[in-house]
């Protein structure tokens, strides 16, 4: 088999056996008679414990040529924590399964992004990388369809026992990749011609991170668009699920299936697409259509408006799923330390991903859901305003790599 299309399997199948039972957990719990503030506390537990562990998952996998196994591993553990979901729906059972299926699962990002970089190298990794995405969405479109059908017809255990194949076939896939179609060197972003800096600084340290001010500007501007996004489709879920208005399974379903087409198509056009406007105006089209999301939710909790809610999500995850590591890996690129960068981002992002849940949960509880929507909706113009605010300096670092012995930008 080619390796790529190895590759492209891994991210097919791994899609649902990384979400697993998560965009089910709301209305599954719901059904066990949890109340939302406790979905979304539980839910942001894990949230925090995925933030933590992402920066060192990173920094493993830039140190070690056993990028397969990590994800081998990942993919294992994060299928039996689901599972376990399944036994007990204790407050600390599922407390203890979101926090472990976030912790092992924190390492599949970079190590994806490692495993494609050293595959194809920095010139190919933008289309690559695409091609991933294409492949990751509709895994999730193919796993939320399966899911919503299973779990209509045989209820919510055979949910469960679809993230336990899909976890197996996440490690078959892997395991067809040869260990020695990976350049473990370009994997890290030392690639040949990559930076004039001698290898031995090119590896040095953390500190380049923290310097490259683009980066941390792309990571602040993501933590407050996940604030806003991360907590809307399981509670729009639960308002439709609350008012009568849709079946807990199939509806669940349905809102993953119209986002999931949506990012079908925006991964497949989003290498095009940075080509023709650049890195800066394709991300800021995803912060423009999270308020548009935001009010829409408040605006209109039907069965029937599922389809411009995650009409919205689809355009901004699938914009953002391609451009945010390709954007990653052209400013670290020499540095030694690229998927280092791809956890911090992840877990600065993170923190408004984990908090997110909690913040609409609480909404929803102690006034309602519209007002939960249009709250994170506008919470979320931060990064709007944050990336509007420093947009010359943003765009001219996208046409850059940074130096990685002081961080500052530098030419390509």
């Amino acid at each position: 088999m080619n390796p790529r299309y190895a590759l492209e399997g891994l991210n097919f199948f791994m899609a649902d056996m990384q979400a697993g039972v998560g965009p089910f957990l709301g209305v599954f719990l719901l059904s066990k008679g949890w109340h939302p503030d406790a979905i979304g506390a539980v839910m942001t537990l894990g949230g925090i414990a995925g933030m933590l562990a992402t920066s060192p998952a990173g920094a493993l996998v830039d140190a070690t040529h056993h990028k397969r196994g990590i994800i081998v591993a990942a993919g294992a553990m994060t299928s039996l924590a689901s599972l376990a979901l399944w036994v007990s729906q204790s407050y600390w059972m599922v407390a203890a399964s979101q926090v472990f299926t976030a912790v092992t699962g924190a390492a599949l990002g970079p190590a994806l992004a490692g495993l494609t970089l050293g595959m194809v190298r920095e010139r190919g990794f933008d289309r690559q990388f695409g091609r991933n995405q294409v492949a990751n969405h509709a895994g999730n479109l193919v796993g939320a369809a399966l899911s919503g059908w299973l779990g209509w017809r045989f209820g919510f255990g055979a949910v469960f026992a679809l993230a336990g194949v899909f976890g197996a076939m996440t490690i078959l896939s892997t395991l067809l990749i040869p260990h020695d179609a990976i350049d473990h060197d370009s994997a890290r972003g030392l690639g040949a011609g990559s930076a004039s800096t001698p290898r031995s600084e090119q590896a040095s340290g953390f500190r380049v991170l923290f310097r490259c001010r683009p980066l941390l500007l792309l990571a602040a501007a993501l933590a407050m668009f996940h604030l806003g996004n991360a907590a809307m489709l399981p509670l729009y879920g639960l308002a439709v699920v609350a008012a009568h208005k849709g079946d807990p399974s199939a509806f669940t379903a349905q809102t993953i299936v119209v986002a999931q087409l949506v990012m079908i198509a925006a991964a497949f056009f989003a290498n095009r697409l940075i080509r023709r406007i650049g890195y800066w105006r394709a991300i800021l089209i995803t912060f423009l259509a999270l308020p548009l999301r935001g009010l829409v939710a408040a605006t209109w909790i039907s069965a029937w408006g599922v389809w411009p809610v995650q009409a919205l999500d689809g355009i901004g995850a699938g914009l953002q799923g391609v451009a945010v590591p390709a954007l990653v890996v052209r400013l670290l690129q020499g540095t030694g330390r690229v998927n280092v960068g791809q956890g911090v981002v992840m877990t600065v992002q993170g923190i408004g991903a984990a908090l997110s849940p909690m913040l609409g949960g609480m909404l929803a509880q102690h006034f309602d859901y519209a007002t939960a929507f249009f709250v994170l909706g506008g919470v979320s113009t931060g990064s709007l305003g944050l990336w509007l605010f420093f947009g010359a300096p943003l765009k001219k670092a996208c046409d850059m790599h940074c130096d990685p012995a002081n961080g500052t930008p530098l030419a390509t």
